[in-house]
């Protein structure tokens, strides 16, 4: 199956999905990510222009850790906003994909850009067949079914901060030494998270985070969750091939 994760900054799809896209590339999935920003503010040292080819390169870099297809970034770190050209050219990009798995990041979030990211991805998603719709640059129009997923968001809180449960978890413990690795390829983030956010540790705060949704789950050690988006406009039938691919790394969240 074709799996195609869309975030907002480089390193949001390694510290909420890796883990779950590795175990998918055991499962021979082909793997392919894009995030939607180019990571032009995350510095307090570089300049504009500079910052952006380092997290492209990292970027890259972290695909490959992934085995993933790298797609490129488009408009600059704050400037995500739910309007038609950047859905439009989300959507070019899911045209060519053509998924059978969306995952996109969580619409409750801390930050407008990651909760304006996933408003764009399930647009650009629902309007893949629509022949009317156009599409930057020109693509064709196409029919298949699709599942979208979001993940939690960072922090496992919404901006009111009420904790957000999943609808399912899954078993990273197998991955999280690779899921480390695919996240560290963000050299450049370590020093302006530890001081934006007052983190100890990037990578520490990841496994930290990670091991929490662990223990959301009351069975796993490390964990990420997951919710489906509604399958009205994305498939014929209620789907759920993430868990069936998954199957025995999945434990539902009893209470969603």
């Amino acid at each position: 199956m074709i799996v195609f994760a869309i975030g907002c900054h480089p390193d949001d799809i390694e510290f909420m999905m890796g883990g779950t896209l590795l175990l998918l590339k055991k499962k021979k999935c082909t793997l392919h990510t894009m995030n939607i920003a180019n990571g032009s503010c995350g510095t307090q040292k570089h300049g504009k222009e500079e910052i952006i080819e380092i997290r492209r390169q990292e970027g890259v870099k972290a695909a490959q850790r992934l085995g993933a297809v790298f797609h490129e970034s488009i408009v600059d770190d704050l400037a995500v906003f739910f309007q038609p050209d950047l859905v439009s050219r989300v959507a070019a990009a899911i045209r060519e994909v053509k998924p059978d798995i969306l995952l996109t990041l969580s619409l409750e979030d801390y930050m407008e850009d990651h909760m304006n990211a996933a408003r764009i991805a399930v647009t650009a998603a629902f309007v893949r067949g629509m022949r009317n719709y156009a599409t930057t640059p020109p693509t064709q129009p196409y029919q298949k079914d699709m599942a979208l997923y979001h993940a939690l968001p960072y922090g496992l809180r919404d901006m009111m901060r009420k904790i957000v449960f999943p609808e399912f978890y899954v078993n990273v413990t197998s991955v999280m030494d690779e899921k480390t690795e695919a996240l560290a390829a963000h050299a450049s983030q370590k020093d302006w998270l530890d001081k934006s956010q007052g983190l100890d540790s990037y990578l520490t705060a990841m496994r930290e985070m990670t091991q929490k949704v662990g223990s959301m789950s009351g069975r796993f050690e490390f964990a990420e969750g997951w919710r489906r988006h509604l399958h009205l406009g994305y498939s014929g039938l209620e789907i759920n091939p993430l868990r069936n691919l998954l199957g025995p790394l999945c434990g539902p969240q009893e209470k969603y």
